[in-house]
């Protein structure tokens, strides 16, 4: 029994499939699984509880559950070992530009980094300065795992879960994997066939604008502005939280990325539109531009 279905979370629309004997249910169970994390990690939401962390940090450490704790970890480690070019902390810039509810953020120059964000024993979080946390480069990610945990864990057979872009799949036989050509979303650009594993996307091309010009949510926190994409970045890695969080690594200093794409097991590809109207695809496991890829 195959069962498809999906549902509106995290800001997009979130697909699940699985096959197997009791796959309505599972499916259902994945559901949850992500509803769950999107209750505790959105920052759209006053209530949840990354939204309490921002709030109540700066004056007493935060007690927090397991999944928000294991993200925060996560972004920590990568912060540390980009340099801070992944840094959560960057939420107070992204409510300057309105693209981001500020519930109450301190402005911007009053804000700290990734480097204030201190994760204490007993899972307890304080901020050295007040911070302003966004997990909308990670949290995706890792509610895509939590759902494919939750297929695997119910006995399916083969499974995926595709949270707009954000993609981990298991079981079944290879099919392909395209993502949207950078210059024109509506056309696909084959990349591989794959079985099982992570994948995430992060372009420009669905931007909010304002007078015309993209508001791009990617800060390149060297500078603390927002970078517009022009072309777009896939990731492969182990997980999906991975794969999310290295797209932006990747944006950003492409050559800075790559021993933390070796380091963590995972492969990019940075797509570029030509003016002929095909795509030039860099592939981080060879050292060249490819030949170009032909949309479908």
């Amino acid at each position: 029994m195959t069962v498809v279905r999906a549902r509106p979370y995290l800001g997009t629309l979130v697909e699940i499939g699985a096959q197997g004997p009791g796959a309505a249910t599972a499916v259902d169970a994945a559901f949850a699984a992500v509803a769950r994390i999107h209750r505790l990690m959105s920052v759209h939401e006053a209530d949840s509880e990354l939204s309490r962390v921002n709030r109540c940090a700066a004056a007493l450490p935060v007690p927090v559950g397991e999944d928000l704790w294991v993200v925060l970890k996560a972004a920590q480690t990568l912060a540390e070992e980009s340099g801070g070019l992944f840094d959560i902390s960057v939420g107070g810039r992204l409510a300057a530009l309105r693209l981001l509810p500020d519930h109450g953020a301190p402005p911007a120059p009053a804000l700290g980094d990734w480097r204030d964000l201190q994760l204490l024993p007993g899972r307890l979080v304080a901020f050295a300065r007040p911070l302003y946390l966004d997990l909308g480069g990670i949290a995706k990610g890792y509610a895509v795992d939590v759902a494919l945990q939750s297929l695997g864990d119910a006995g399916m057979t083969q499974a995926w879960v595709n949270a707009g872009g954000d993609i981990a799949r298991f079981g079944g036989e290879l099919v392909p994997l395209h993502v949207k050509h950078p210059a024109d979303p509506t056309r696909l650009v084959p990349l591989l066939s794959w079985r099982a594993g992570a994948a995430a996307t992060s372009a420009g091309y669905y931007a909010p604008r304002r007078n015309g010009i993209p508001q791009s949510p990617l800060i390149d926190p060297r500078v603390g502005r927002p970078q517009i994409l022009d072309r777009s970045i896939t990731v492969l890695a182990p997980t999906a939280l991975l794969a999310d969080a290295l797209t932006k690594i990747v944006a950003l200093d492409p050559a800075r990325a790559t021993p933390l794409l070796s380091a963590h097991g995972a492969r990019a590809f940075i797509l570029e539109g030509r003016p002929d109207g095909d795509v030039a695809v860099f592939d981080s496991a060879s050292s060249y531009l490819s030949e170009e890829v032909s949309h479908v």
